[in-house]
């Protein structure tokens, strides 16, 4: 049923989420994912400072 998704159901797809979200919506939710991965990756690696300073108290 859903083989293989070829560049015409994409570009189809892709003009159906458009017309039912809108420009400015679309915008909007493409930031906010941006923003949440940022924040993402921003914990790991606060994570990982954390964890590097503990082993340096550890070896003292």
């Amino acid at each position: 049923m859903f083989t293989r998704f070829g560049l015409p159901e994409i570009l189809i797809l892709l003009v159906i989420v458009l017309l039912l979200f809108g420009p400015g919506r679309i915008g909007k939710i493409a930031g906010e994912l941006g923003q949440g991965i940022r924040n993402f990756r921003e914990g790991l690696t606060k994570d990982d400072g954390k964890k590097d300073e503990e082993q340096k108290e550890e070896n003292k």
